[in-house]
């Protein structure tokens, strides 16, 4: 082999040559695990239809928790920011110095332009605003702040306002798309009233059973689409009757009523879930039951 070729070789295996950490990136590794606990506890409280710890029903806090905006895709919204604090986490354990500074810059920018756009949406649509959204938020800004200040010298060479530009185009179009999902108006029950789902919503007041809710509340307007043009008929009792941020209704208050919707079937309570006609006429033993689908 000439000196020609055997050194081209050698420089060819030194470029290829990539930095490696030396260790997990604690920093980043203990933000993710503050939002992962975060995040955990509030995916839990979506799941098991729990109070949140600090938010009193109709406050603003549960205004947010409990909005249009608190699901994405089927999901808590919560869920998918544990997910990303596991991303985060999972990252902060790659060696290899080049790809992780870019998976973990990706990750938290979009994490932080999310963020930012959940908190501009509780304050200006929603009017209120939720300590544990504003806590994820920070979380997900240090991560990002953590990263910049962390940004490998290979990858100096490359401008920030194109570290930022491609990701940051792709984050804003996403958002735009859920956006315009989110604030899509919803059909209203139209057409005459269904005879079997019209027994149940006339079975349900005879039987006492109270259907809580607040006219803000998305689970509310949901449960309530279920009936159709017999939604009217419900027993339903509004516990936000001057709106969201606002003293919740006495009616509601010394009923123990904490989180929306609440149904009270046979003295029991089931609460923070949308229950299906078939649950319902269950429940309730609606003699009509076999004809609910």
């Amino acid at each position: 082999m000439s000196k020609k070729s055997k050194t081209r070789r050698q420089s060819k295996t030194v470029s290829e040559t990539h930095a490696l950490r030396s260790g997990p990136n604690w920093p980043l590794l203990v933000v993710s695990a503050l939002g992962i606990a975060l995040t955990g506890y509030l995916s839990w409280t979506a799941f098991s239809g729990g109070p949140v710890q600090g938010c009193a029903a109709g406050g603003g806090c549960d205004t947010v928790l409990t909005s249009r905006w608190a699901t994405l895709l089927g999901l808590p919204t919560a869920l998918w920011g544990l997910m990303a604090y596991l991303a985060l986490a999972a990252i902060a354990f790659i060696r290899r110095e080049d790809r992780h500074w870019s998976y973990a810059w990706t990750a938290a920018l979009f994490g932080v332009c999310y963020s930012v756009y959940l908190t501009v949406v509780s304050l200006t649509i929603l009017g209120s605003a939720c300590p544990y959204c504003l806590t994820s938020l920070a979380l997900m800004t240090a991560a990002l702040a953590l990263v910049a200040v962390q940004r490998p010298p290979a990858m100096a060479r490359r401008s920030w306002a194109g570290l930022v530009a491609g990701r940051g185009v792709l984050a804003a179009l996403v958002i735009f798309l859920l956006h315009a999902n989110y604030v899509a108006p919803q059909p209203e029950p139209t057409g005459p009233e269904d005879p079997a789902i019209r027994a149940l919503a006339e079975h349900l007041a005879d039987e006492g059973v109270l259907f809580y809710g607040a006219s803000w509340c998305p689970h509310c307007q949901e449960q309530k689409r279920l009936f159709g043009a017999s939604a009217d008929r419900l027993p339903y009792i509004e516990c936000s009757p001057a709106g969201p941020n606002t003293p919740q209704a006495p009616s509601c208050t010394s009923a123990g009523v904490q989180t929306y919707p609440t149904w009270i079937i046979n003295g029991r309570a089931t609460v923070g879930e949308v229950l299906s006609l078939a649950q319902l006429a269950d429940a309730s033993a609606f003699p009509g039951a076999a004809s609910i689908k």
